[in-house]
């Protein structure tokens, strides 16, 4: 649970690290275009002292720096007006445009909301109007950190998902590595006790004490195919839905707490409505569920399961009185190895959703949970 608290942590650092970082690009850019539009504004004031001073000088005059200075204009749009708004000439726009008076309309009306028109004063009264808005390297410049922050949240995003799925396909490897070795661990110790239980029966022992025992080792031999079975796909059977959920309530129910209230309801199932699935795995999740509510109810308190028929799934809820599982660790309870417990190893929940999601393309989901209050798991499973 640390584990995870640390590793939920570090990655909100990162994320306000990245976005600081995203915020100081876009910052510094925008300081940078804002220069740039200052510049190009003195530019084209120049622009419109240029073109009055060619206007109103005489013949004699050198105007050599003020046409220089008119022709280096290549990247700046601009539209010439009379005080009428009518078209004298326009720069560093396609001529076609100029020639639709329309889009010439459209296009100062543009303009206006950039950038205040500059006036040109003639010495014989006549007023021009200089329109303009900024570069086209400017206007590229203002999308570049946009740009910038989409090809790096990219790439930073392709880098999680391939780090994630290399990650869980190595938990996967291990989880299953394990399982398979605990199989192969318990299948020793196990053939004894069958020995030991045959060998039982033939003397004369209370014949309960001996059945129980035989339920017992018969359920460690049930747990020894679970653990071999996973990692490998699992072969899907007709088996009756009811019966797999009555089988592990029974089991669970006779060993727990007498304090603990165990109903079971069943809605709109036939006893024989058989269902595609893992008997063993199935099973077991239901087991996992049960023993988990178990646990939360500290040995007090009541457990309902519930089987019901919907239009296009089985519905299998198991509802506890338990303590409750804290806001900020429910989207972390499927996650392999995290656990609330003081023991296990948190593989519990995470292998029930697998078996549940991966094998049977059901849907395992926490559906409500209070602290004081309890919690609700929901299993769904396709029919047909």
């Amino acid at each position: 649970m640390d584990f995870y608290n640390r590793k939920n942590l570090w990655k909100f650092i990162l994320f306000i690290f990245a976005a600081f970082i995203g915020a100081a690009t876009l910052w510094y850019t925008e300081s940078f275009l804002e220069e740039l539009r200052k510049e190009e504004q003195k530019k084209m004031t120049q622009f419109a002292e240029a073109m009055q001073t060619i206007q109103n000088s005489d013949d004699q005059a050198d105007l050599n720096f003020e046409y220089t200075f008119i022709s280096n204009n290549t990247t700046i749009p601009l539209i010439l007006t009379d005080a009428k708004g009518n078209l004298i000439q326009g720069r560093n726009i396609k001529e076609k445009n100029l020639q639709d008076t329309a889009w010439v309309k459209l296009k100062l009306i543009e303009m206006v909301s950039e950038q205040e028109p500059l006036k040109i004063e003639f010495a014989d009264g006549q007023l021009n109007y200089i329109y303009y808005q900024n570069s086209i390297l400017l206007t590229k410049l203002r999308f570049y950190p946009m740009v910038l922050l989409f090809v790096i949240s990219l790439f930073v995003i392709i880098a999680y998902v391939a780090f994630s799925n290399a990650r869980r396909a190595e938990q996967n490897q291990v989880w299953n590595g394990l399982a398979k070795e605990t199989a192969h661990q318990i299948g020793t110790p196990l053939s004894s006790l069958m020995g030991w239980t045959e060998w039982l029966k033939s003397k004369d022992l209370e014949h309960n004490v001996v059945a129980e025992m035989e339920k017992d080792v018969a359920r460690l031999q049930t747990i020894t195919e679970r653990f071999s079975k996973i990692g490998s796909q699992p072969k899907l059977e007709e088996h009756s839905l009811k019966a797999i959920c009555e089988s592990a309530v029974s089991y669970l129910s006779a060993r727990s707490p007498k304090n603990i209230k165990f109903n079971f309801s069943v809605e709109n199932i036939s006893e024989y409505y058989p269902l595609k699935c893992n008997k063993e795995l199935l099973e077991w999740v239901i087991e996992n569920l049960v023993r988990n509510a178990i646990d939360a109810t500290e040995g007090k308190g009541f457990i309902n399961i519930s089987l019901t028929d919907g239009p296009k799934n089985y519905r299998l809820s198991v509802e506890d009185s338990g303590k409750g599982i804290p806001l900020n660790q429910q989207n972390a309870i499927f996650r392999p190895g995290f656990s609330t417990k003081s023991r296990g190893w948190g593989l519990g929940l995470s292998l029930a959703k697998r078996i549940v999601e991966d094998y049977h393309g059901g849907k395992l989901q926490l559906m409500k949970s209070e602290l004081g209050s309890g919690s609700t798991f929901r299993i769904q499973l396709k029919k047909g």
